[in-house]
C-alpha cells in the first residue's frame, strides 16, 4: 500500500532544538552477490518533492531521477558508506548493515544532531538515534536516504555485469531470483558472491527449493486466476 512520506519525526525533533536530522538506509542486506550499501541524508527544513518516497515503491527510471535531483540540491547533504561482501562473510550481513551505516554517518562533512534509522536501533553508533519500522515509508529523510542507497548500488552491481557477464547482475541486482540462482548453479560463485549465504553455498539445494516453491499447488491456482506473483 502507498504511503505518503512526511516530515512528523523531524518535526518533533526540531521542536526540542535539534536541527540537523539525517536519515540514514540501506540496500543490498538479502542480496546473494555484491556489497551493502547505506547512505546518510540530511534534508533541508524547507524540502519539497512530489514524488519521493521509499526506493521500493519507485520505478527504476524514477528511483534514478529522483537520485538526480537529491545529489544535485546544493541544500541537500548526503554520503554513502559501502561493505564489500568479503567483509561481510567475515563479519556477518547484520554486523556489516551496521558498519555501513556508520561509514555514512563518518563520511558527512558535518556530523548530524540526530539520526532515524529505518528498521531497528544500530547498537553503538555514533550518535543519538530514532528507528522506525517502516521509516523508508513515513520519513522524507529516509526515503531520501534509501534511493541514494539504492541508486548507488544498482550502479556498482551493472558494473559488476561488465566483469561478470556471465551472472546477469544489471538484471537482478546480486538478490536470489530464478535467473541468478539458475547462472549461480551453472557457472559457481565468482569473487563477489557472499560465500557465508547458504544459496551460494549451496547452489543447487537453492534452486530446488525455488523451483519447488513456484511449483507449489497454491502457486498454481493463482496463475490460473492471472493473479500476478511478484518476483523476489
Amino acid at each position: 500500500m502507498y504511503r505518503r512520506c512526511g516530515f512528523r519525526y523531524e518535526k518533533k525533533l526540531r521542536v526540542v532544538g535539534i536541527s540537523r536530522i539525517a536519515g540514514i538506509d540501506e540496500a543490498g542486506r538479502g542480496a546473494l552477490a555484491g556489497p551493502v550499501v547505506a547512505a546518510a541524508a540530511i534534508l533541508p527544513e524547507k524540502f519539497r518533492h512530489r514524488r519521493l518516497n521509499d526506493s521500493k515503491q519507485l520505478a527504476p527510471e524514477l528511483r534514478e531521477e529522483i537520485y538526480c535531483d537529491l545529489v544535485s540540491n546544493e541544500e541537500i547533504r548526503s554520503a554513502v558508506g559501502i561493505v564489500d561482501s568479503v567483509e561481510i562473510d567475515r563479519i556477518n550481513i547484520l554486523r556489516a548493515s551496521h558498519r555501513a551505516m556508520r561509514l555514512a554517518i563518518e563520511a558527512l562533512l558535518e556530523p548530524p544532531d540526530h539520526v532515524l534509522i529505518d528498521g531497528l536501533p544500530v547498537i553503538p553508533f555514533p550518535v543519538p538515534q530514532t528507528a522506525i519500522i517502516d521509516g523508508d515509508c513515513i520519513s522524507l529523510s529516509i526515503a531520501a536516504a534509501s534511493v541514494i542507497a539504492k541508486v548507488t548500488r544498482d550502479r556498482i552491481m551493472r558494473d559488476f555485469c561488465e566483469q561478470f557477464p556471465q551472472y546477469c547482475f544489471s538484471q537482478h541486482k546480486g538478490y536470489g531470483t530464478e535467473l541468478h540462482l539458475l547462472k549461480l548453479h551453472e557457472c559457481g560463485p565468482c569473487p563477489i558472491h557472499r560465500r557465508s549465504f547458504e544459496p551460494v553455498a549451496q547452489p543447487l539445494l537453492a534452486l530446488e527449493e525455488f523451483v519447488q516453491i513456484r511449483s507449489s499447488p497454491a502457486r498454481r491456482a493463482r496463475r490460473k486466476i492471472s493473479v500476478p506473483i511478484p518476483e523476489a
